[in-house]
């Protein structure tokens, strides 16, 4: 017993010399060491009622656009407030299906020279005809040249600080349908300080820019001055608030949820005023 023993330990001994032998294991490849590295998920298309829950203050939308209303200015003589105030006016801040969908942010509807994308949507008339642009700074840039018109001459003659001006002759021009317009974009103009955005200009520099403005003007075909100023050109889906006016009342006028009104508008609450202007147009 002890023989076999001492065998035992023996052989268990020699083993432990001899040199290994069997299948060497490879080092891990890399691929597997780390997570595969999977490729993103497709962004979901989100119809109009998801984009409403983004909403702009007209403080935000100004501080976004100002340069860009006083670069127009500086090359068309269009006064930085009137543009900022349209554009305020037009899109709801910026709210609007047409600024955020379309990067239309003048409602500016299509017309015979307008060669570039459209989308339909329901304003005067069902699945009206607008025009899309690639980013915002386009849109304003084709809402200073849809005013290079024969109607809207007259008013690149002011100042370019003359806002008062400019509000008063495109209502008198046409540019819009509500009698109180001109009053519309002074009031915006002096209640968000927009004429601090104006700038004078001497009487040389007014005089130059007078000529490349109004040539541009002169050269416009007059058989196609004519067919656009026949058809209205600018969506206007405002709402003046007056005595007797609630959330639900309009909402109900203009085919619009309450929520879909106080998303649209940036309301809090139920609380609206008398003369308060509501967006009513997704």
């Amino acid at each position: 017993m002890r023989q076999i023993s001492l065998l035992f330990i023996l052989i268990v001994f020699l083993s432990s010399c001899l040199p290994k032998q069997g299948v060497v294991r490879q080092p891990p490849d890399r691929r597997d060491s780390a997570p595969e590295r999977s490729s993103p998920a497709p962004t979901p298309i989100t119809g109009s009622s998801t984009n409403l829950a983004r909403s702009t203050s007209a403080e935000a939308y100004i501080a976004r656009f100002k340069d860009i209303a006083i670069s127009e200015m500086d090359e068309y003589g269009i006064p930085a407030s009137i543009k900022l105030a349209q554009a305020l006016l037009e899109s709801g801040n910026g709210n609007s299906s047409l600024a955020r969908n379309a990067n239309n942010h003048f409602g500016i509807k299509c017309t015979t020279s307008w060669q570039g994308r459209t989308v339909l949507q329901s304003d005067d008339h069902i699945n009206d005809c607008f025009r899309v642009y690639n980013n915002p700074e386009e849109s304003f840039r084709d809402h200073s040249e849809f005013l290079l018109r024969a109607r809207y001459a007259a008013l690149f003659k002011l100042d370019k600080d003359d806002y008062v001006g400019w509000a008063r002759g495109l209502k008198s021009a046409g540019y819009a349908t509500n009698p109180r317009y001109a009053e519309l974009l002074i009031s915006l103009i002096e209640r968000y300080n927009l004429h601090q955005y104006d700038k004078a200009e001497t009487r040389r520099e007014k005089t130059q820019r007078e000529e490349v403005v109004l040539t541009e003007i002169v050269q416009e075909m007059p058989q196609q001055a004519k067919m656009e100023q026949a058809q209205p050109v600018v969506a206007m889906s405002i709402h003046e608030v007056r005595p007797g006016d609630t959330l639900f009342s309009i909402s109900q006028k203009y085919n619009l949820t309450v929520d879909e009104l106080k998303i649209l508008n940036n309301l809090n609450g139920e609380g609206i005023s008398v003369g308060q202007l509501l967006l009513v147009s997704k």
